[in-house]
């Protein structure tokens, strides 16, 4: 028998190796060894795939989709100066927030003392009259297709809180497998030639590395990490300089045809017949995949639609337009960071940083919605739009700074857009203040939305001798649902 490690190797493909080993996940079960799931859903889907777009560093719910007049009223003065229950005293603060951070930190990160107003103005928009803040006009004129949920929290109240978005799991209790992963094991590959979960713009993210690992489920169900340069998406994925198409595809052809030959004398190897599909799968994928991220062949009218014509808008939208072709191409799950590490994270300077930061993914994720809509792809891929925590209703202090919020897990606001998910609607709120959300929503709720409209049950993934708790599951928000 050959090892996959060897099989991987022998490739000599690198990064190209590990997409193929997603793609030969049917080969074979879980990295335990258990058989996979057969790739057909559970039960009847509305989506065949998610587009999930993660803002690092935790954009401010109070100045974006859940603006809160008191803010302004009691600007400067503290909770217990307000006709509001105090909500340092909810039984809700602790409950929700596993601090891990120093000492000084801890004390002080929840309790900043100073209500702090909110730094821009908000309109209503669309048939469902959705308060959108000044800084998104573009979004905003999406509002009817997209489902906020305003009453969204996290326990992690440092920026671990990314990857806790993806696996369900806090820092302290040990990580799981990324959503994403989840899906690439229960369902499969729609398309052949490429990777069936790929994550974009992580190369400047620190940390992230469980955001994209598949954890227990094996390396073939991970994350793929694809560039967007059609000459090299993936590295070692092209052919080397000076070959020709016609003599690469003779190579494998050859290389296939004297396996083929062997599996005459080894009819029942399985790894024989792995092999055979393996060189197959590389030669689709070096002109599949340099295909598919090709945003430069889409027409002026489309790329002005992304942002590409702007630098302030370019990068995100190229980002976003490359996961609308890889959809289209049967990809399963694309997990895109729209900007660089922990870039929204506005302890100081909010104003400033966040106006700038909303004007880099306005035009873009809005192109992304309406482009989806008119192709018809709105009923066939699920949207989500989130980050790893709010910010808080007070001022932060710290280093003598008075124009940021610190970091907020208590209710902050994620939305979804798509195929099975009920446009116009608002789900839960937070207090008047912005700072408790109820019904309270964690983390792991918009995973089990997610695979509910993928038509899968969580629970029917569990693999045996793996134990999940009940938070890992999470319960689809149906409220938000067709």
């Amino acid at each position: 028998m050959i090892s996959r490690r060897l099989f991987l190797s022998d490739m000599g493909l690198g990064f190209t190796g590990l997409a193929l080993g997603t793609m030969l996940g049917r080969e074979a079960g879980a990295g335990d060894g258990s058989a996979a799931p057969d790739g057909r859903p559970h039960f009847v889907p509305k989506a065949k795939s998610v587009i999930w777009i993660i803002l690092p560093g935790g954009y401010s719910h109070l100045e974006t989709f859940d603006p809160k007049p008191a803010l302004n009223t009691y600007a400067g003065k503290t909770y217990n100066d307000t006709p509001f229950p105090n909500p340092l005293k909810s039984p809700l603060h602790d409950k929700r927030s596993r601090n891990v951070v120093s000492a000084e930190v801890e004390k002080m990160r929840p309790v900043w003392p100073s209500i702090y107003p909110l730094q821009v103005g908000f309109k209503k928009y669309g048939r469902c009259g959705m308060d959108v803040c000044d800084w998104l006009p573009h979004l905003a004129t999406c509002v009817d297709d997209i489902a906020f949920v305003r009453s969204l929290y996290t326990t992690d109240n440092d920026h671990y809180a990314l990857n806790q978005f993806h696996t369900g799991r806090h820092r302290l209790d040990g990580d799981q497998p990324t959503l994403g992963s989840w899906v690439s094991y229960g369902l499969g590959t729609l398309n052949e030639n490429l990777p069936q979960y790929l994550v974009l713009g992580s190369e400047s993210l620190r940390h992230i590395r469980p955001s994209l690992s598949a954890d227990y489920l094996g390396p073939r169900y991970a994350a793929v990490s694809m560039a967007l340069d059609p000459k090299n998406p993936l590295p070692f994925g092209a052919r080397g300089a000076g070959i020709l198409e016609a003599e690469h595809r003779n190579e494998y052809g050859l290389i296939g045809e004297l396996h083929r030959l062997r599996g005459v004398d080894y009819p029942d190897d399985a790894s024989i017949r792995a092999r055979i599909k393996s060189y197959e799968l590389a030669f689709g994928m070096q002109s599949a995949v340099p295909e598919a991220v090709a945003v430069q062949t889409e027409t002026d009218e489309v790329r002005k639609l992304y942002g590409l014509d702007q630098d302030a808008t370019r990068a995100a939208g190229q980002r976003l337009l490359a996961a609308r072709r890889l959809v289209e191409r049967g990809v399963r799950f694309v997990q895109v960071y729209t900007n660089g590490d922990n870039a929204w994270d506005s302890h100081a300077k909010l104003r400033e940083n966040h106006s700038k930061l909303c004007l880099s993914v306005d035009r873009p994720v809005a192109g992304l919605l309406q482009d989806l809509k008119r192709r018809g792809l709105s009923e066939e891929v699920v949207v989500v739009f989130c980050t790893e925590f709010g910010r808080t209703p007070g001022m932060e202090t710290r280093n003598g700074v008075k124009d940021g919020r610190d970091h907020h897990p208590h209710g902050f606001t994620v939305w979804l857009s798509g195929a099975g998910v009920k446009g116009g609607t608002v789900y839960g709120a937070t207090d008047e203040l912005g700072f408790h959300g109820e019904p309270g929503r964690y983390v792991t709720d918009i995973h089990a939305t997610v695979l509910k409209l993928l038509g899968l049950d969580g629970r029917r993934l569990d693999i045996p001798g793996r134990k999940r708790l009940e938070i890992d599951h999470g319960r689809p928000i149906e409220e938000i649902l067709t």
